[in-house]
């Protein structure tokens, strides 16, 4: 084994610009992915050394990354992709990391934290934005109150797409939305509550959403309670109840594979520009039981950007050695602070003080699961 990173899913969207700064960082990342034409072409441009195989065969996946140090993976949806990859590292002695935020992903991945530690290597899912800023947040305000038993978690402004992450979205339609309760994962129906946060001074809508925070906020903190919003007008958040009808057409596999093929048809992804004029706004709260709360904000650069800047620095640093054995969330990795220490991003707490009933979110559908 080398001290070499391999970057899985290179000439996605999210992972050429991981591997382009990896590159600039003078990681020399080798390259690796299914599709072998814009692979080639990208590790050329870098001069860079790459790889071309798929999750098919077991015996291919692990020969692949058995002489990288660490596997980044790069390649959604990660429900196709995680798993093999990660057994592979687990048989191979590899370290495994990835910008999955998928809750379902993020909890497998937890499950293997046995054979991590004994296999002695690290497996650190969710280095992306996504779970980066929202762990680390809520690190940051469990240390304000540690008896915290409920954790809200709530973002705006994901206003860029790439393919990747639409086809993500779409891959996800089949479930139906997830919130901790009592430390044990509930399903619920999608959008289940509404509720209005101030982003930059204006009240926004935004609804209960199963994204990879109800699992790591868990797995960092502890909190037992944990809820996750995303922004959305507030006539999608009534959109969303009276098109459950159409759910199960949406969620078919003809419906699915229609929409990604019109994906890769018109969305290829933000440009620089449009990047630059982004940004993601991510607030946090928790509560104890006799009603204290803390409340804190970040503000970051665009998605894509910033998910380039973490990964690659979760990554320079799994190679030095710095991340223990076993599964680990971003913040149990390095710290309720390591979101911080990136170019563009801004914290402010609203310190601690007693919550008020308005603060309570609201369902918007019937809370009945099964329903």
């Amino acid at each position: 084994m080398t001290d070499d990173l391999l970057v899985y899913g290179a000439s996605g969207f999210t992972g050429e610009l991981i591997a382009r700064r990896a590159a600039a960082e003078g990681l020399e990342p080798t390259l690796a992915g299914r599709r072998a034409e814009p692979l080639e072409a990208l590790a050329t441009t870098l001069d860079l050394e790459h790889r071309v195989f798929s999750m098919a065969h077991d015996d291919v996946v692990e020969r692949r990354v058995a002489d990288a140090s660490v596997v980044l993976n790069c390649a959604g949806p990660f429900r196709g992709t995680a798993e093999p990859l990660v057994t592979a590292c687990l048989s191979a002695g590899t370290d495994y990391l990835d910008i999955a935020g998928d809750v379902g992903v993020l909890e497998g991945l937890a499950e293997q934290d046995s054979a991590a530690t004994d296999s002695e290597i690290t497996v650190l899912p969710g280095v992306g934005l996504d779970v980066v800023a929202t762990d680390c947040l809520a690190a940051m305000l469990h240390d304000e109150l540690l008896d915290s038993r409920q954790l809200t978690l709530a973002i705006d402004e994901l206003g860029t797409f790439s393919p990747g992450t639409l086809k993500s979205i779409i891959d996800g339609m089949d479930r139906p939305g997830v919130v901790r309760e009592h430390g044990t994962l509930r399903t619920v129906p999608m959008a289940w509550k509404r509720r209005e946060f101030e982003f930059e001074g204006e009240p926004t809508t935004a609804i209960t959403v199963p994204w990879g925070e109800v699992s790591t906020g868990y797995y960092t903190t502890g909190i037992p309670n944990i809820e996750t919003y995303a922004t959305v007008p507030r006539y999608a958040a009534t959109l969303f109840e009276r098109g459950r009808p159409l759910t199960p057409l949406v969620q078919s596999g003809v419906g699915q594979s229609l929409l990604k093929t019109a994906i890769d048809a018109v969305v290829s992804g933000p440009s620089a520009d449009e990047r630059r004029r982004s940004e993601t706004h991510v607030y946090g709260e928790v509560l104890e039981e006799d009603g204290r709360r803390a409340t804190a904000r970040l503000r970051t650069p665009d998605t894509y950007d910033i998910t380039a800047m973490t990964a690659v620095e979760a990554a320079k640093r799994t190679l030095s050695g710095e991340v223990d054995a076993g599964f680990m969330t971003p913040a149990s990795a390095f710290g309720a602070t390591f979101i911080l220490d990136f170019d563009g991003v801004h914290a402010t707490t609203g310190g601690v003080d007693q919550a008020r009933a308005p603060s309570e979110p609201q369902p918007i559908v019937d809370t009945d699961p099964a329903a």
